[in-house]
């Protein structure tokens, strides 16, 4: 499977660099945003644009994502899922927070999916990953996948609570476009799996991999803190926790948060 794969130096976030790309493209006009490169870019059904340096990186919601410059895997991908309904848009996440653990396995051990989609190590952050879809109808004509990867950076000086890199682990440095072309091709492998063999959903590789999957962990919500274990990822993304009073919870993103 192939990807357009675009390196640049800089840009305000990747995220935001592929869709005013995307909307030139469809709009035919040239852009006149400072920030995007001189050269226009012609978006492939499978694109992939990966940046030494963000100034506005950011995670959900109003969280920021610090990298150094040069040291970290900054990407985002284009993808146009074909008839995938918007109330199951949550393969996405799945899909891609795997592939980013298939391909980090190759290098290290105790990784997990921390949900809906950080991926851990331990209890260290390592990539965090930001989801922006664009629905038609009821289905999924458009999806834009944003990843931080913290790969070569040996120092972390934000008020993040947990960050972790790849040197930190492995004391090594990585090469960043080998772990990008990685990811992708773990990417492909699930896609094509899925295809072959569409009864064996990721949903069952998901669940093996979250984060805190068995046992009672500490979280908080809107009324205070309080102990539950995993019961279930709904379709939607949803999670569902049973509370040490055997009372099922339920969250969206957002809603509830791990005490780590």
């Amino acid at each position: 499977m192939n990807w357009e794969i675009i390196h640049i130096d800089e840009t305000d976030s990747t995220n935001r660099w592929l869709k005013s790309q995307q909307l030139t493209a469809n709009s035919q006009r040239p852009t006149a945003n400072s920030q995007q490169p001189s050269q226009r870019h012609t978006l492939t059904e499978r694109t992939a644009i990966w940046a030494d340096y963000q100034t506005a990186g950011r995670g959900c919601g109003t969280n920021t994502w610090e990298s150094e410059r040069g040291k970290n895997l900054l990407f985002s991908l284009l993808l146009h899922p074909e008839n995938l309904p918007a109330n199951e848009q949550f393969q996405i996440s799945m899909a891609i927070s795997l592939a980013i653990v298939d391909a980090l396995g190759q290098l290290v051990g105790d990784l997990s999916i921390k949900w809906p989609n950080d991926i851990y190590w331990r209890n260290g952050k390592l990539a965090g990953i930001l989801i922006e879809n664009t629905l038609k109808g009821s289905f999924v004509k458009d999806s834009v996948v944003g990843v931080g990867l913290n790969v070569n950076q040996r120092e972390f000086r934000s008020k993040a609570p947990n960050p972790v890199s790849l040197w930190q682990i492995t004391g090594q440095e990585t090469d960043r476009e080998q772990l990008l072309r990685a990811i992708l091709q773990a990417f492909d492998n699930l896609i094509a799996t899925r295809e072959s063999a569409p009864s064996v959903p990721f949903k069952a590789r998901y669940m093996k991999m979250l984060y805190r999957r068995k046992g009672f962990h500490p979280y908080t919500d809107k009324d205070g803190a309080f102990m539950a274990e995993i019961a279930g990822i709904e379709d939607d993304g949803h999670l569902l926790l049973t509370d040490d009073n055997g009372q099922q919870r339920r969250y969206a993103f957002k809603e509830v948060q791990f005490v780590i």
